[in-house]
């Protein structure tokens, strides 16, 4: 782990290369896994707010669960705040193109300047993994690897771009740009000791 402004980063940001590859997954990460992309407490309350700016970019069976159950929902399990399911596994603000490839309805929302979120961090920063760690008072980032993104490793790997560089944009919304500009220092100073 690398220790930058009070946040401890895994090796793997920095070794492992990752380009989401949505011809291979169809963006499946927005309806696999067993709960709904975890959200902050200050996008808890953004979700209810752009709720009725949503509704063309959303499925009437969305409409229909937000509506009984709201705009976000608590997981027991593993003890946080998270995107709604629909019964068939999928977020609820996932939308799909012709072509069967999934979007989210609140990014293109945002792309089209009904809304000024973009959407939730957590969905942004993937396959990067934000933890607090309140004993020590730091926020860990850690790499999540998911058989799901293999052919996103792949892309990566061919293109030799690893995750932090992919995740440039989502680091800096963030932590900002000051953050980012540290770990690529240190990603050059790791890549220099490697070829010396």
């Amino acid at each position: 782990m690398i220790l930058i402004q009070n946040i401890l980063i895994s090796e793997d940001i920095f070794d492992r290369k990752f380009v989401c590859n949505l011809k291979a997954c169809k963006g499946a990460c927005c309806w696999e896994g067993d709960w709904g992309a975890p959200i902050t407490e200050e996008e808890k309350s953004i979700l209810v707010d752009i709720r009725a700016a949503l509704d063309p970019y959303l499925s009437q069976a969305s409409r229909e669960k937000i509506d009984d159950e709201g705009a976000y929902t608590y997981y027991k399990e593993p003890d946080m705040y998270g995107t709604p399911l629909l019964p068939d596994g999928s977020c609820v603000y996932l939308i799909r193109n012709p072509a069967g490839v999934a979007y989210c309805g609140i990014e293109r929302a945002w792309k089209d300047g009904a809304i000024a979120f973009q959407k939730p961090i957590s969905c942004h920063l993937y396959p990067i993994r934000e933890k607090e760690l309140p004993a020590v008072e730091m926020t860990a980032l850690n790499y999540d690897d998911w058989e799901l993104c293999a052919a996103a490793c792949t892309l990566g790997k061919s293109l030799q771009v690893p995750v932090y560089e992919f995740l440039r944009e989502a680091i800096v919304r963030r932590f900002g740009q000051a953050f980012y500009d540290e770990l690529a220092e240190v990603a050059q100073d790791k890549s220099n000791i490697k070829n010396s």
